[in-house]
């Protein structure tokens, strides 16, 4: 079992940034990919960026450039910082960890990021 707790999550004008944390505890030492996955009001949850044990990292289209995955192995903690927000950016946001050996995934409880002026 591990489990996930996100911390970072706000309100923040067009253009501003927030910085979003992942802890993770429990079996640690299982945890393969790390990511965040966004879900907007009435759509899907969906891909925002992932980071693997190896540190491969994987972004969506929409945040290439704008945003940035990282991860301490050591404190199993996983970061996404999140510059020239726009709008269509706000979600809820939630972290993920895949864990061996059969991938399966644990979800946080997920942070609200709203980027209005």
């Amino acid at each position: 079992q591990v489990r996930l707790v996100e911390s970072g999550g706000g309100l923040v004008q067009p253009g501003g940034s927030l910085r979003l944390s992942c802890a993770a505890s429990g079996s640690i030492f299982r945890i393969s990919t790390m990511g965040w996955y966004s879900q907007a009001p009435g759509k899907e949850r969906e891909l925002v960026a992932t980071i693997s044990s190896g540190g491969s990292t994987n972004y969506a289209d929409s945040v290439k450039g704008r945003f940035t995955i990282s991860r301490d192995s050591a404190k199993s903690t996983v970061t996404l910082q999140m510059n020239s927000l726009r709008p269509e950016d706000t979600a809820v946001y939630y972290c993920n960890a895949k864990i061996a050996p059969y991938y399966n995934n644990y979800w946080g409880q997920g942070t609200q990021v709203t980027v209005s002026s």
